[in-house]
């Protein structure tokens, strides 16, 4: 690839992004760029971004001391003060946000390896990490790191890539319209694959049909030349599919699907093992992942491999290989036979409900069940029926008693007790600490304690305390 950091010069990346360079020596290469003042490497470029808590010129000063070669800004006027006694070059550019995606365009258009785009209400996270774990096993792969899912984390997966990397397996979220659309622009992909649709950002999005509108997106913005990848199962596929005239593949349990499951089987508490049908071929796999979901989650990630016409081998391998993340669905045994199991990674309507049917399915009649919700997020105005109605859900499991934090905590108590509970029964915790205190009084041996909200609920410190209370039971492991 033409584009490699060390070589490429402020005059390009000002071209790229249709910048103007205000001061400073235009001929200077730089060795990479950062939008994190503290994580700064010295040659690099430190870009600007203005957000809703901070702005990027605020560090110029920062930036230039730990080594900036170069800034990028909206603002010129706070330039000169800055770079005026270094050796700094500066841009200039209209949105530094939109720079960095321009930046990341043309970085991608001199990348020759395939691109694989992931996006979805549920599971999008789990399927890359899937997919990665199958493709690494044939090729030299760079994933997106962590939540690298936006219109900051992309561009800057993108620009990491090298001519070393054959392919590159990208997350895509959105919270409002429009952002799918320029991520896919950005990173023009081979493959776009769509978990599902699901009530998820309707605070941006307004309803499930905005949900279908955005995700839409991935499919009106690629190239005809790529391939779609879509979930046969879900009830908006015949709306989507027609939005795609290329190539489509669908995944899922259904005799229809081009990639599905069969015969699948629980294996312990945290794996299920279960055909893959490929057209005409059939693999026997396992994963360490309990839940329907997850196995739509396998069979996207298949679908990716099957897709590229990866081996049948690698699509094994790559499965039974792959290690969950935390926060999705792991079910730890801990003293007194208890199970613990942490879904508290993030939580939708549609995501609560797939995890407490895989609770069910793993729950024997001697088990209690407790559990610890915290709210959902940025659900607009439909939040507090949706609360309601997720208290009621967790009433329909059967569940011995509920703890329930956030701002939305009440509604879900007022739908647990219409739901059929007993007000005895729950508890609304204004701390995490509250929380912590009411399970560890409530939990009996054998119980199960299920844990799931929003990410920024931050309900992984509750898992981590009722480890520490209860302490893990080393002796049991599960087959995998």
């Amino acid at each position: 690839m033409a584009a490699r950091w060390g070589e490429i010069t402020v005059r390009e990346v000002a071209s790229a992004m249709g910048g103007k360079i205000v001061s400073g020596p235009p001929d200077t290469p730089l060795s990479g760029l950062s939008t994190d003042s503290r994580a700064l490497d010295p040659g690099q470029a430190f870009l600007a971004l203005k957000g809703e808590r901070y702005d990027g010129h605020d560090f110029l000063s920062a930036a230039v001391k730990g080594g900036a070669a170069a800034v990028i800004v909206e603002t010129p006027s706070t330039v000169p003060q800055v770079v005026s006694a270094e050796n700094v070059a500066a841009i200039s550019v209209r949105s530094t946000l939109e720079a960095l995606g321009d930046l990341a365009l043309w970085w991608r258009k001199q990348w020759q390896g395939r691109v694989i785009a992931i996006t979805g209400s549920n599971g999008k996270s789990t399927t890359k990490e899937i997919a990665a774990s199958i493709l690494f096993l044939e090729a030299n792969i760079k994933k997106s790191p962590g939540n690298y899912n936006n219109l900051i984390g992309l561009p800057l997966t993108i620009l990491s890539l090298k001519g070393v990397h054959q392919a590159a397996v990208l997350e895509m979220g959105m919270n409002r319209p429009g952002e799918i659309g320029r991520l896919t622009q950005i990173a023009d992909p081979h493959i776009g694959l769509i978990t599902n649709i699901a009530q998820a950002h309707l605070e941006g999005l307004g309803n499930l049909q905005g949900v279908v509108e955005a995700k839409a997106e991935l499919l009106e913005t690629m190239s005809s030349h790529a391939t779609a990848i879509l979930n046969g199962d879900d009830e908006r596929y015949a709306e989507l599919a027609p939005r795609f005239s290329g190539r489509k593949i669908t995944f899922g349990l259904g005799s229809m699907n081009e990639v599905r499951a069969e015969n699948i089987r629980k294996v312990g508490d945290n794996a299920q093992a279960f055909d893959i049908c490929l057209a005409e071929e059939r693999i026997r796999v396992r994963v360490r992942l309990p839940g329907i979901h997850n196995v739509l989650n396998a069979l996207g990630g298949a679908a990716i491999a099957y897709g590229l016409s990866l081996s049948n081998g690698s699509i094994t391998r790559g499965l039974e290989q792959f290690v969950p993340l935390k926060g999705r669905f792991q079910v730890t045994r801990l003293n007194g036979d208890i199970r613990i199991i942490d879904d508290t990674y993030n939580a939708n309507p549609s995501s609560l409900g797939a995890a407490l049917n895989t609770v069910q399915e793993l729950r024997s009649e001697k088990q209690g069940l407790i559990v610890g919700f915290g709210e959902m997020l940025e659900l607009g105005s439909q939040a507090p029926q949706l609360h309601r109605d997720a208290g009621r859900l967790i009433a329909e499991t059967g569940t011995r008693y509920l703890v329930a934090l956030g701002e939305h905590g009440a509604q879900i108590v007022e739908g647990a007790c219409e739901g059929g509970m007993d007000k005895a029964q729950t508890h609304l915790a204004t701390s995490h600490g509250e929380m912590i205190d009411v399970l560890k009084a409530q939990v009996r041996e054998h119980d199960i304690v299920f844990l799931k909200g929003s990410r920024r609920v931050f309900l992984d410190k509750v898992v981590d305390d009722m480890k520490d209370f209860l302490g893990i039971n080393e002796e049991s492991s599960d087959a995998v």
